[in-house]
């Protein structure tokens, strides 16, 4: 409980209606969460307009609203406090901060944004951390974490009550950091807003998400946005790799640092020394360590982790020991042996350049073993449309057998998305095969039983997800427990 006054400290009021004293019970952003003393902020989603259910929220127990469209005037003869503000979206980001008594105030946090590899830095992260004995919290694609305690997620980044609630809890019980992914959606609509971060990383950017940021100009404008309002006491990381590693940095007030696999004016640098299924030798700015890992993708993950946790200000010796030890996060490049005596390998790759980072690395500890390789994979549906010729195009440069299949089909017909991907295909290419399969399960039957020993079959899209969505309904599927069948 908490009194309305401080909720709205250092909230733009444009105008309020039967302002007066009142303790607070908690803020909702959804209606039918609202329970009686609560602020209800009505927001502009993109598929929903919260000013229509403001009648629904004051049945629920709404006692104060918050507001940006104009409203019918006769709504303020009532008892009911209305605050009308610009943006709805911003002021929730200081009143969620306000409520929840500004935790990141209390505690370190990093946010990790790019289009590949930030649920492996967060995770990684975190288990470091952890095993150096700190007392730390993650909030991911996977999952969100208390110390020991497990939170399952929705979605990448989440909303920002939740996101505070999450926060604050973490303060609770103690813990000195945070490490969240931030995702460009999250940037766009402030559901970071009022997060005060000591730092922050940018891995990489690829074509993703043009469905929603329809240019890949915006989907960039996007991801700098994040940097532009980091605050100039924290640190800015960045992939100087990247093409636009230093565009993300150009305008930010926090102290620029950048990493590199292949730059020597970075401030933190990796060599890998041997690439095999085993995992990876690497130099971090001149010590040698193994990792579990596998490919080049993961000296860059491990090489971020190295350079966040120094920027910390953490024991760099203690940090290379227990670095040493980290395994992947679930899904991403999980290997195993089938029964033909071939490696299935199950990765999340889901977009043009993870999964041509994934099938370089395969070709490359495929040389030694000359076997042949299966890619199985699929494009989501209701999503970007541009990459699917474009991975279909990259299964089949780089393995020898594709087999395009279903990931997500959505409300789309499993067919119109597999026509989509067979625009990239190439005709008559010597030693390569394709075949369609709709059904995922049969896809993923076929590369295995077709496989012998020394061939590699690369099942990508999904990762650690456990489902298929079909027709907006999620069905139980996961590609671990089909590759464990062979």
């Amino acid at each position: 409980m908490m009194n309305l006054e401080k909720i709205l400290h250092n909230v733009k009021i444009e105008k309020a209606f039967n302002f007066r004293d009142l303790d607070v019970m908690g803020i909702a952003l959804d209606s039918r969460k609202v329970q009686k003393g609560f602020i209800f902020v009505a927001q502009k989603g993109e598929e929903t307009d919260g000013h229509k259910f403001i009648g629904k929220a004051i049945e629920n127990g709404a006692r104060a609203i918050v507001f940006e469209e104009d409203l019918d005037e006769t709504v303020f003869d009532s008892d009911i406090i209305y605050i009308k503000v610009k943006k709805t979206t911003s002021a929730l980001g200081t009143m969620a901060s306000n409520f929840y008594n500004d935790p990141t105030k209390k505690l370190k946090l990093v946010g990790i944004t790019g289009t590949n590899g930030k649920t492996t830095t967060v995770t990684l992260l975190f288990r470091l951390l952890q095993s150096m004995g700190i007392r730390c919290g993650l909030i991911s694609t996977i999952e969100n974490r208390i110390n020991d305690t497990v939170i399952p997620t929705e979605r990448t980044t989440p909303d920002v009550l939740t996101l505070h609630s999450l926060l604050a809890q973490m303060v609770e019980e103690k813990c000195e950091y945070a490490f969240m992914e931030v995702s460009s959606h999250a940037v766009v609509q402030q559901r970071i807003a009022g997060l005060s971060f000591a730092g922050a990383v940018f891995s990489n950017i690829t074509l993703d998400h043009l469905d929603y940021h329809k240019t890949f100009s915006n989907y960039i404008k996007a991801k700098k946005k994040f940097f532009d309002d980091l605050p100039s006491k924290a640190f800015a990381l960045s992939n100087i790799d990247d093409k636009n590693g230093k565009v993300m940095l150009q305008n930010t007030k926090a102290k620029k640092y950048y990493y590199s696999l292949s730059n020597a004016s970075a401030d933190f640098r990796a060599k890998v020394l041997d690439n095999s299924f085993e995992g990876l030798d690497i130099e971090l700015n001149g010590k040698e360590i193994y990792s579990p890992l596998i490919g080049k993708f993961n000296a860059y993950n491990l090489l971020a982790i190295y350079s966040v946790a120094i920027l910390l200000g953490l024991n760099k010796e203690e940090v290379l020991v227990n670095l040493s030890a980290m395994k992947s996060a679930p899904g991403r490049f999980d290997c195993y042996r089938l029964s033909t005596g071939a490696v299935a390998i199950v990765d999340y790759a889901h977009t043009p350049d993870a999964l041509e980072n994934v099938l370089k690395t395969i070709n490359e500890i495929n040389t030694r073993n000359k076997g042949k390789i299966f890619c199985v994979v699929g494009c989501g549906g209701d999503r970007d449309k541009s990459k699917r010729p474009i991975m279909a195009s990259i299964g089949q440069k780089y393995a020898n057998v594709l087999v395009i299949t279903a990931d997500n089909p959505r409300t789309e017909k499993i067919e119109d998305i597999i026509e989509d991907m067979k625009q990239g295909l190439k005709k008559d290419k010597p030693g390569k095969q394709h075949f369609c399969i709709p059904d995922r399960r049969e896809a993923i039957k076929l590369a295995c039983t077709l496989s012998q020993k020394n061939d590699i079959v690369l099942v990508a899209g999904k990762g650690h997800e456990t489902y298929q969505e079909i027709e907006n309904k999620k069905h139980h599927f996961d590609d671990k427990e089909e590759v464990l069948k062979y």
